[in-house]
């Protein structure tokens, strides 16, 4: 394996970096498998959890032993041991490389689908579940991708991510009924263990394993580690927790919006998220351009914070009124999409390549409790007397909160 091809930065010199000539940068064509290959592992194992969300708690409820508080335990058990094993599994690629952490890590997902597609009882399913979360790659996987792409394309590498896993967001809320309908829940847990052992398949075969982390000094680890903890990675860290939350907010509100003030059906919600989503690409394509083309990134990133503000307080009041909800959550998923990509890219410079992927662990870690948090304060929120107005307005609060303490610094130079 050549230095280009381990470390595709290698090839790029210092005029390669400068801001004014970014726009002539392209991804190199180890760099196009990598994240292509990465990008559908992503979205494979995404796609199999989102084909869950709108039928598991139907179908939990069915289940011998079943209670409301069981059925809720059966839907965030995933997200629990998620954010319990993300550092763990970032730190242990660290030291022991990216490649063997991310197959323990689908091999155990895939193992929780197999028990799932066998559970016959409410406690099956949740513990099921559980051994999925604890296949917690997303921060070794990202860090992989951070170690093949050059500082200058990875922000567009980390957006076909982003895409990836919104397509299969939007794939799973297409195909989830009518799937549920013709296999079962049974069958999509077996769809979910076909994906994983797809993954290591692809993770094998087309994915390159970089020298740098995988020969990098195992004394050197701690330290490194440790650095994953400091203050200039902090900003990244609450940023986000607080998309996340703004997220699951996001779609605590949306379908009641959609449903009880707009009168539409369930199963016609999914036109809606398709159109806003592909509307969305509109904004999101300029801000991956504009911040790889810019002296100021941050100043970019800043940008995106401000148009979440704007966008969650156009739904408190526009969800009333279809085009309005519709112009709004288009502008949310823009400015999504595009720091959901920004966010991991510029953590992965600020960390450094020895610990990526403790840091990438810790962020996600912050991901997965953004996300809890978000599903509590929007349920809250919509069960008071606020209402509607009050789930997107605190979202709206949430994002403006990040506007007001992001203070990045600069990002050392480096792969």
């Amino acid at each position: 394996m050549s230095d280009a091809r381990e470390r595709p930065g290698g090839a790029a010199g210092p005029a390669a970096r400068r801001p004014h000539a970014l726009a002539g940068v392209a991804l190199h064509p180890a760099e196009r498998r990598a994240v292509g290959a990465l990008a559908a592992i992503y979205a494979a194992r995404m796609l199999g959890l989102f084909l869950l969300l709108p039928v598991l708690a139907l179908y939990a409820g069915d289940l011998p032993g079943a209670t409301p508080l069981l059925v809720g335990l059966a839907v965030g058990a995933y997200g629990l041991t998620q954010a319990c094993f993300q550092i763990p599994f970032g730190m242990l690629s660290d030291r022991l490389g990216r490649r063997p952490i991310i197959t323990v890590g689908l091999v155990l997902y895939g193992a929780g689908s197999l028990w799932g597609a066998a559970a016959v009882g409410i406690w099956g399913v949740i513990g099921a579940r559980m051994l999925q979360g604890a296949g917690a790659v997303s921060g070794p996987v990202t860090a992989l991708l951070a170690d093949l792409t050059r500082s200058e394309v990875r922000t567009r590498a980390m957006a076909l991510i982003g895409i990836s896993i919104g397509g299969a967001f939007i794939v799973s809320l297409i195909g989830a009924p009518p799937l549920q309908t013709a296999i079962g829940v049974h069958g999509i847990f077996r769809i979910m263990a076909a994906l994983a052992a797809l993954s290591v398949l692809l993770l094998y075969a087309v994915v390159p394993l970089p020298r740098a982390v995988g020969a990098a000094p195992r004394a050197s680890a701690p330290p490194e580690a440790a650095h994953a903890f400091a203050g200039p990675l902090l900003p990244y860290y609450f940023g986000v927790f607080a998309l996340n939350l703004v997220l699951t907010a996001t779609f605590v509100g949306v379908p009641h919006a959609l449903r009880d003030t707009l009168g539409i059906e369930l199963h016609e919600h999914w036109a809606t998220y398709l159109g806003t989503f592909v509307a969305s690409l509109a904004g999101t394509v300029p801000l991956i351009v504009w911040t790889e083309r810019s002296g100021a990134p941050d100043l970019v990133m800043r940008y995106g914070i401000a148009l979440l503000v704007l966008a969650q307080g156009a739904l408190a009041f526009a969800y009333g009124h279809y085009f309005g909800l519709c112009a709004a959550l288009a502008a949310f998923f823009a400015a999504f999409n595009y720091l959901e990509a920004r966010l991991p890219a510029r953590l992965s410079q600020m960390a450094g390549p020895a610990s990526r992927g403790a840091a990438l662990g810790v962020f996600a870690t912050a991901q997965f409790l953004g996300a809890f948090a978000g599903g509590m304060t929007g349920g809250m929120l919509y069960g008071s007397r606020l209402g509607l107005v009050g789930v997107f307005g605190g979202a709206s609060l949430a994002a403006l909160a990040w506007l007001l303490l992001y203070r990045p610094k600069a990002a050392p130079r480096g792969p």
